[in-house]
């Protein structure tokens, strides 16, 4: 399939850089199969019905950016260089893209604070493999005291990251640390809106999908065929896969908060629509044609043209379907990507 068949003008104006506020007064665009509805997501307890269940993901973003220098060599001038973990390899370990990448090689070493440097074990064109100086118990504490919130690329290119970012780059459902992009459907919620969804019998689980910096690659390629998909470790406990099937089983509707909860639910689920418990890594690449079987509707946000979430949405809810959706979001002056607003689609069933 052509990627240029996923293609569309977006005003950069239209690129939020802060999120609304509070959360839920977001503006979201229902995305009905017959038509459009201009609503904001507090009024989500409305749109949906009881015994719904939203399903969330429960990531935690870590500070994963890092700002250091590379040693001097030989009598040399040290070299700035910036980091971007986004696999955790164990042991103390990190996978990360670094720039400028061509002025590190084998075994330099980057001082990124007074207690946190790394040597450089493996540059593989613009990633690295980076072994820390402290033990992964004391890791993250260390991460916490010299790292920054790492805003997708179309935001930093505008402003840097900064301290109210450590709380609004993060969702109300954040527990398991792990991701380096967050999960951004979930930024809409407020505990408020939770209680009214509950107040409605509408009840939410949350599965956990790390979020690797993959995410924000560009396809590269021409033919989605040849598009290699990033991995992500993802976890849905027996409990967690019980509840989703039961809620199904009932009656109730599946409502995937986010692509991440979408992508991993479909990792899980077998070819009669069973949702099974999952703990492994997974690089599942969904474009239309290809058929859903874990979830009714889908929460997201706007995403970027000819990305791998754009083509998501439209095996969810018709391509057709989404450029009409856009384009209106577009002449409405709805807020797009991380900081944006949302939209609601129900499953194309064709």
């Amino acid at each position: 399939m052509r990627v240029d068949l996923f293609d569309f003008e977006l005003p950069p104006e239209r690129i939020a850089l802060t999120p609304a506020s509070p959360r839920d007064s977001a503006r979201l665009l229902h995305v009905r199969q017959n038509g459009l509805d201009d609503r904001v997501v507090r009024e989500l307890p409305s749109i949906l019905k009881r015994g719904d269940l939203l399903v969330t993901n429960d990531t935690k973003v870590i500070p994963a950016q890092l700002f250091g220098k590379r040693a001097a060599r030989c009598g040399g001038k040290p070299v700035s260089i910036e980091a971007t973990l986004h696999k955790d390899l164990g042991g103390g370990s990190w996978r990360a893209f670094v720039r400028p990448a061509k002025r590190l090689k084998d075994e330099d070493v980057i001082i990124f604070s007074d207690a946190l440097s790394a040597t450089v074990k493996k540059r593989d064109g613009a990633e690295a493999e980076l072994a820390f100086n402290v033990a992964p118990e004391k890791f993250q504490t260390a991460l916490e005291q010299a790292g920054v919130m790492p805003l997708p690329p179309y935001i930093a290119r505008k402003r840097p990251a900064n301290e109210t970012d450590r709380k609004n780059y993060q969702t109300m459902f954040a527990d398991e640390a792990g991701s380096v992009a967050a999960p951004t459907a979930g930024l809409h919620f407020t505990p408020q809106l939770l209680d009214h969804l509950e107040a409605n019998d509408i009840q939410h689980v949350s599965i956990t999908l790390h979020v690797g910096a993959g995410t924000f690659l560009p396809v590269s390629v021409e033919d989605t065929t040849n598009h290699k998909m990033h991995a992500e470790w993802g976890e849905i406990t027996q409990e967690q896969s019980e509840l989703i099937n039961t809620t199904r089983a009932k009656g109730g509707r599946i409502i995937a908060v986010g692509t991440t909860s979408l992508r991993l639910m479909e990792s899980a689920v077998d070819e009669n629509g069973i949702v099974r418990p999952f703990a492994n890594e997974t690089d599942i690449f969904i474009t239309p044609g290809y058929r859903i079987k874990s979830a009714d509707m889908l929460m997201t946000n706007f995403h970027l043209p000819r990305s791998t979430l754009f083509m998501l949405v439209c095996a969810f809810a018709g391509t057709e379907t989404m450029k009409s959706a856009y384009a209106h979001a577009i002449d409405q002056q709805y807020r797009f990507y991380s900081y944006g607003d949302a939209c609601l689609l129900e499953l194309n069933h064709d």
